[in-house]
């Protein structure tokens, strides 16, 4: 086992906990930016600031994980990760897209199943820090694992809504319905499956893991004070600017169905159990745990919508993006993350 967010995160090791809230810096500054969109600040963060922090972040996150990938060695361990990370992002976005067809349009279903099976970088980096701060370690392949859980959620739910608008189409397709169903059949699915394994955020995390894997410790050492030391205060910024774009949204979040924002509370939950139950099974240890269960629990705004954007062009990103960024993201920081560990460290 390795303790990668102890290198990763540099002065996180002393930050405080306080009750079920690590008052993590980082954090904090999420919140502060809610704070200055309540009271009408006017704290603004320029778009290519944000672009730039947003590729560093991912820059950074991926190299390091090739670099602790190689230092903890492909080991039985890191193939039972490896499947418990597919099996994941298989189960998760399968049954959020058949309850939430019933609710919401197909399409939206989709979008939804497609973000909450796939993951949030941020949300994942909160949990290392606060797995630090109680000194529990894990293992360098968990970066790995995220990257791995970024894309097939969002191939897995194009599918279903190619299946679903096929069978009701039935022997009547036209051009027009093809147009309407927001996207069907060979051409659509090749283009996503470009776009989701191989869009601009994607690609940069899993390239970084790659020449984190081929310079090892060696490439680490020219790049610690940036990809280390620098680390916490780039979060911080960025984590300030997602909080005054959540409280921006957070008008489309109150105008969202009951039905759906009690979806992104309880799916977090849901999820989040079924890792630390499939977890346990396989033997997989504390720290490990306590990510995978951040992993399955989260809901990607980023990468996702990205790819969403081009897949289901006529889904919602008002209802997407507000439930995953609006609710379930606030959720899990501040009280999701201390539960799933509370609950691991108790089971361990």
């Amino acid at each position: 086992m390795y303790d990668l967010p102890a290198r990763v995160l540099g002065a996180a090791s002393t930050e405080a906990t306080t009750g079920l809230l690590s008052i993590s810096p980082p954090v904090l500054f999420f919140f502060l930016g809610i704070i200055a969109v309540l009271v009408r600040s006017n704290i603004t963060i320029p778009k290519a600031a944000t672009k730039i922090l947003s590729l560093y972040l991912l820059w950074a996150i991926g190299f390091r994980g090739g670099v602790e990938l190689v230092a903890s060695g492909f080991t039985a361990d890191t193939l039972k990760a490896i499947a418990l990370a597919l099996a994941l992002s298989a189960i998760v976005p399968t049954w959020v897209y058949l309850l939430l067809r019933r609710s919401v349009a197909t399409r939206d279903a989709a979008a939804l199943a497609a973000c909450y099976g796939s993951v949030s970088v941020v949300t994942f980096l909160a949990a290392c820090s606060s797995l630090d701060q109680s000194g529990t370690p894990f293992s360098g392949h968990m970066v790995a694992v995220m990257a791995i859980m970024e894309s097939p959620a969002i191939v897995l739910s194009l599918i279903f809504l190619n299946l679903d608008q096929n069978a009701k189409r039935g022997n009547q397709v036209t051009a027009a319905a093809g147009i309407d169903s927001g996207g069907a059949g060979a051409p659509r699915l090749a283009t996503v499956l470009h776009e989701s394994l191989l869009n601009g955020p994607v690609l940069l995390l899993l390239g970084s893991i790659v020449v984190g894997i081929l310079t090892g410790q060696k490439g680490y050492a020219a790049f610690k004070p940036l990809c280390t030391d620098a680390f916490p205060g780039a979060l911080a910024f960025f984590l300030l600017d997602l909080g005054l774009l959540a409280a921006r949204r957070w008008r489309s979040v109150v105008q969202a169905p009951r039905l759906l924002l009690a979806f992104a509370i309880i799916a977090p939950l849901l999820n989040a159990a079924l890792a630390i139950v499939a977890c346990k099974q396989l033997g997989i240890g504390e720290g490990d745990a306590v990510l995978f269960a951040v992993l399955a629990a989260s809901a990607s705004y980023i990468a996702a919508p990205a790819a969403l954007r081009l897949a289901i062009p006529k889904a919602d990103p008002a209802l997407y993006v507000s439930l995953s960024m609006g609710v379930t993201f606030p959720f899990n920081l501040l009280l999701g993350i201390p539960l799933y560990s509370a609950v691991v460290a108790w089971w361990w």
